[in-house]
């Protein structure tokens, strides 16, 4: 999901048992990391059955531009698409777009 150790990434380990390497640690536009979910959940649409495709809409038209959307249905529709997902093979996109608003968020 991180996309692993590129020529010029700075890593620093400290201790034992680390697990992953945090990127894109810079400000994230909101209305980028907006457009990259849709365009990630428009590609995991047609990966997952029917009624988790009911779920994806459902949950982006809730959400809208993003722009004065409130904020808890802002958090349940990224958490319905997050769980959609997180249970597909393709998912890790979607999942990382989410993050990424959620980072802009300060959330």
């Amino acid at each position: 999901m991180n996309g692993g150790i590129h020529f010029g990434d700075s890593v620093t380990q400290h201790g034992d048992h680390n697990i992953g390497i945090v990127k894109n640690q810079g400000p994230v536009d909101p209305q980028t990391a907006m457009r990259e979910l849709i365009a990630a959940v428009a590609q995991l649409r047609g990966q997952v059955p029917a009624e988790d495709r009911e779920v994806l809409d459902e949950s982006l038209e809730a959400i809208g531009d993003g722009r004065g959307t409130p904020p808890a249905t802002l958090r349940r529709a990224l958490r319905n698409i997050s769980g959609v997902a997180a249970l597909a093979a393709a998912g890790a996109p979607v999942v990382e777009s989410i993050r990424r608003i959620l980072d802009s968020l300060g959330s």
